[in-house]
């Protein structure tokens, strides 16, 4: 009985003795995915600060000009419709720095978020090597798209919130006066971090059907969820929305949320496509 147990003991000391060694070795994994992610952005980031005058000029202060594309297009339009007002004439606010190192953390924070931007598909492309060896073949089949499709989803969200959600705020907030007496000096942490939440902010809203698809395939959601919870999105969007471009402005409101609409209805047609998949599988299996 003795020998027995101190084999049993022998086989759960080597057992966990091998789980520790999986353990760090996933560990040291990580830790090589960390440093290439950290790599990439360094290199983004000193690829930014090397054309920092481009990055601050007309990427940065982009959406205060008046010449500015959603601007101009907005002056093509009003003109267009006949719509008073619709043309910006004026973004009467001035940026300031507080601090004595502001405008030197300020090029090391716009050249790491312009990195961060950047170097998205190649974040989303690392995490795609950590996970893929622990997922099946049928996993790794479903899921070949998943960097592709997030960097473009992505994309497109950070285009539509650089483009319409940022001078759309901007405009708005710049031209609410309480009274002639208080002039809008805005420093420029401000400045930058409301142009950085809004426009990264609609990259990662606009996941949403990347996310949806994962639920799905997870069992988490079903389409019959989201169908039947689809007026209580609407009011969820339109909040989201409301946050995102505090102006009373209806036509800048439905602008705001129209794309997420679509998002909306783009996911319940991932998660009705993984649920038919389901059951295709299922009844091929009981067919069999």
């Amino acid at each position: 009985m003795s020998n027995k147990k101190l084999i049993d003991a022998i086989k759960n000391k080597g057992k966990n003795l091998e789980a520790e060694m999986s353990f760090f070795e996933h560990l040291e994994v990580l830790r090589w995915h960390i440093i290439r992610a950290v790599i990439a952005v360094a290199v983004f980031a000193i690829l930014s600060f090397t054309f920092y005058d481009f990055v601050f000029n007309q990427i940065i202060m982009g959406p205060k000009n008046l010449d500015f594309w959603t601007y101009r297009m907005m002056c093509k339009v009003g003109d267009l419709l006949n719509l008073d007002g619709f043309c910006v004439e004026k973004i009467p606010f001035n940026i300031i720095n507080t601090e004595l190192a502001g405008q030197f953390m300020l090029q090391i924070n716009s050249c790491l978020l312009m990195a961060v931007a950047l170097g998205f598909p190649y974040l989303l492309f690392e995490v795609w090597l950590f996970v893929k060896p622990a997922l099946t073949d049928v996993e790794r089949r479903s899921a070949s798209g998943f960097v592709f499709y997030a960097s473009i989803l992505f994309a497109l969200g950070a285009l539509f919130g650089y483009y319409i959600v940022v001078p759309l705020s901007v405009n708005f907030l710049a031209n609410v006066s309480l009274s002639t007496e208080i002039t809008n000096q805005i420093t420029i942490d401000s400045y930058l971090s409301t142009i950085a939440t809004l426009t990264l902010g609609c990259g990662v809203i606009f996941l949403l059907p990347i996310l949806i698809f994962i639920l799905s395939k997870l069992g988490l959601m079903t389409p019959q969820f989201m169908r039947a919870s689809r007026r209580y999105a609407i009011v969820i969007i339109l909040i989201i929305a409301a946050i995102i471009t505090p102006t009373a402005d209806v036509i800048t409101l439905l602008t705001v949320s129209a794309p997420m609409f679509i998002l909306y209805e783009l996911s319940i047609s991932v998660s009705a496509n993984v649920h038919r998949k389901k059951q295709q599988k299922e009844k091929e299996f009981y067919t069999n």
